[in-house]
């Protein structure tokens, strides 16, 4: 989403737009995508999988952190949603 309003393109526009979200969230929250420990993946569709996963790989490279991901209908119309879980030990 941008702005309240869901990106409108094929899996591969909105799998962009989500994991950059998802980036701005973690580094307003003083983390980043390496300290990504687990992601939640929404798909709308399951023929969709492949292209995702190719994006999540541009992103999180040949360690990507644990995922979960499932088909379901959305509640708007977009194709693809995420969560992140992101862990960074305590300053000591």
């Amino acid at each position: 989403m941008v702005n309240g309003e869901v990106v409108t393109g094929n899996i591969e526009v909105q799998a962009h737009q989500a994991i950059k979200k998802s980036g701005i969230d973690l580094r307003e929250a003083g983390y980043g995508p390496e300290q990504v420990v687990r992601c939640g993946v929404w798909l709308d569709d399951a023929r969709d999988f492949q292209s995702f996963n190719k994006v999540f790989r541009e992103y999180f490279g040949d360690n990507p952190p644990a995922r979960a991901c499932v088909v379901s209908s959305m509640v708007v119309d977009c194709k693809v949603e995420i969560d992140c879980i992101a862990y960074k030990k305590p300053a000591k």
